[in-house]
């Protein structure tokens, strides 16, 4: 296989999601509204070959099945943001077993060997998840873009408070992806 070498990366972070925990209706609410900005993200970093890495949650089947995850997974809660947002066959899928898509996972590796050096970082939950990614990021020096549309939380406090902390603590770019997508960074 050909290496590619890329500046960017996206990682795409619990979207496949079954919200069925306490809250879980807030947050599926909150993933809904952002899947419109979501989808020209990833139409933008498909055109512009960036490459496309999905992080999540193993539900306990412990395998990176995909298929397997999402029938596990697909419910009438989260079936609309699913099918939305779910892979391409192109994209990378890695389980991960805990709130950083870093811990125990290949993320690291494989971003070192796409050349990865500033990573869009989306998912949910942004006070969870995104944040503990975007934190162990920042410590192995990537420099980090979370548009404030592209990650969602339980409440918009929360997720309001996870992008400050994360633009004003890991010094991460958190403009719209509207902007982004504007400022044509792979030019």
């Amino acid at each position: 296989m050909k290496k590619r070498k890329n500046r960017y990366a996206l990682l795409m972070i619990d979207f496949i999601n079954d919200f069925n925990f306490p809250k879980g209706d807030l947050l599926a609410r909150h993933t809904a509204a952002i899947c419109p900005s979501l989808i020209k993200l990833k139409s933008f970093c498909r055109r512009k070959g960036i490459p496309i890495i999905y992080v999540n949650d193993h539900y306990g089947i412990w395998k990176a099945d995909l298929e397997e995850i999402i029938e596990y997974t697909q419910n009438e809660r989260s079936a609309y943001i699913i099918q939305q947002l779910k892979p391409a066959q192109e994209d990378y899928f890695l389980i991960k077993p805990k709130h950083s898509a870093f811990y125990g996972t290949g993320l690291h590796t494989l971003l070192n060997e796409l050349g990865a050096d500033t990573l869009i970082i989306t998912g949910i939950a942004g006070n969870i998840c995104v944040f503990f990614t975007a934190n162990d990021a920042y410590m192995r020096e990537y420099q980090l873009y979370i548009p404030e549309d592209g990650i969602a939380s339980e409440t918009e406090k929360e997720n309001q408070y996870a992008l400050h902390m994360m633009r004003n603590i890991l010094n991460a770019q958190t403009e719209t992806i509207e902007r982004f997508i504007e400022s044509d960074p792979e030019g």
